[in-house]
């Protein structure tokens, strides 16, 4: 309950902070919004020509856009100071953390909470609303769950992802660009259910990220289009993602060297 009481703590402190500059906070929170906006208007022309994907029609696939836009939009909110980890090593507050007491990874957390995106968490939660209302799925209670499940394991494996990032930077001192095709690749072809992309693309987010298990076949079994009622809990293992993203950080921290900053 100290932990919790403390990030609140820091999370109050982050948000009087920004709502020093009002204009320039909500103006930021606009621009997510419209950025969205524009990748929405994309998937709406597609599917205005297709009228369907593999299947999936156009409500549907705003289903599975808004699980997956909502999941990447909470873990950057929320762990957006393991994305910019390679900063705090440059100037030196990495240092500065070391020295505190407390959990080095809870202080890291709560170094920076980037609540402009609740502008991308709107347009989320817009499309999910007509998704769920128009996709025809006949909402059960266990329907529900694996909606609140796949936004959930989406949201950890993002944050997995973002812990690695960080990890590797204790090596690297930079961040690697790579990693993006993790975090923002993830969010643009998150759109699609994945499997539109191909078995190799499928298999690469089945057993190596496993961005497939809370989205592509849990989403099969909220719209029908699978009998095995099982795939409705795959989210819970996607979440296992966690341990190796937490072992290679405390490898990579048992080898930090200062910068020198």
């Amino acid at each position: 309950m100290k932990a919790v009481r403390l990030y609140f703590r820091f999370f109050e402190m982050q948000l009087k902070s920004m709502m020093q500059h009002k204009a320039s906070f909500f103006f930021t929170m606009l621009g997510q919004f419209l950025v969205s906006f524009n990748v929405f208007l994309g998937v709406y022309f597609m599917m205005t020509r297709f009228h369907e994907v593999s299947g999936f029609t156009y409500p549907e696939v705003l289903l599975c856009f808004s699980i997956t836009l909502m999941a990447y939009t909470l873990a950057e909110t929320f762990f957006r100071s393991f994305d910019t980890f390679n900063l705090m090593i440059g100037n030196g507050e990495f240092d500065r953390i070391l020295l505190r007491p407390g959990s080095c990874v809870f202080l890291v957390l709560c170094s920076k909470i980037e609540l402009t995106r609740i502008g991308r968490l709107l347009q989320a939660v817009v499309m999910l609303a007509y998704g769920v209302a128009k996709s025809g799925i006949l909402w059960t209670p266990m329907r529900v769950l694996t909606l609140v499940l796949m936004i959930g394991g989406g949201t950890l494996v993002f944050a997995a992802v973002y812990i690695i990032f960080a990890s590797i930077c204790f090596f690297t001192l930079e961040g690697l660009e790579f990693m993006n095709v993790f975090t923002d690749g993830a969010r643009e072809y998150g759109k699609y259910p994945v499997a539109i992309y191909g078995k190799t693309v499928l298999t690469i987010c089945t057993f190596l990220v496993p961005f497939s298990l809370f989205q592509y076949y849990p989403f099969l079994y909220l719209t029908g289009k699978t009998a095995r009622d099982w795939y409705a809990l795959l989210p819970l293992p996607a979440c296992l993602f966690l341990i190796p993203a937490a072992c290679l950080w405390r490898f990579g921290l048992s080898h930090y060297q200062s910068t020198g900053s």
